[in-house]
């Protein structure tokens, strides 16, 4: 089966026979990627293991890996060409959701202030790993949900912030 991923606006062909060899952009990678539970996983690859806790929530998934936060969209051939066919991938949203429940060590954005896309707005600790929370597109911060010492839980809206071309 053949997919299309998209991980920080970069686009990589993955395929993944019958026999689970794996090919990404047509190159022969080893991999050997395991279950731990729930939405822990391992991941061998290059001789380097890493663990990863990936959680799909609605077409988006959150990959935390090494104390950074991915978030990736990936398709099957049929749901790219359906993406191609409307326009293209959906942009991202302007908000900041918490990945998995956590403690809140740092707030870095300010309320009106403005931020650019990748820059991170929030520090989340969880599972004993600070992973730097990222604002998903350029723009003002309109909200922020959240502060430095408050527990948070998985999906909840930490900042928004509004796109410059957008009226709210």
């Amino acid at each position: 089966m053949k997919y299309v991923t998209i991980i920080n606006e970069r686009r990589f062909e993955i395929e993944v026979d019958n026999e689970g060899r794996v090919l990404i952009d047509g190159e022969e990678r080893d991999v050997d990627f395991l279950n731990l539970g729930g939405s822990l996983f391992s991941l061998i690859t290059e001789n380097k293991s890493f663990e990863a806790v990936i959680d799909d929530d609605e077409g988006r998934i959150d990959v935390m890996m090494r104390g950074r936060l991915f978030e990736a969209q990936v398709l099957d051939e049929r749901a790219m060409l359906l993406m191609q066919r409307r326009g293209g991938v959906a942009s991202a949203s302007g908000e900041v959701n918490a990945p998995m429940p956590g403690l809140i060590v740092e707030v870095t954005a300010a309320l009106g202030g403005e931020v650019a896309k990748g820059q991170t707005v929030i520090i989340l600790e969880s599972m004993k790993m600070q992973n730097e929370l990222k604002s998903p597109i350029d723009g003002v911060v309109r909200a922020i949900h959240a502060e430095a010492g408050q527990a948070v839980d998985k999906n909840e809206l930490l900042v928004e912030i509004k796109a410059p071309d957008t009226e709210n």
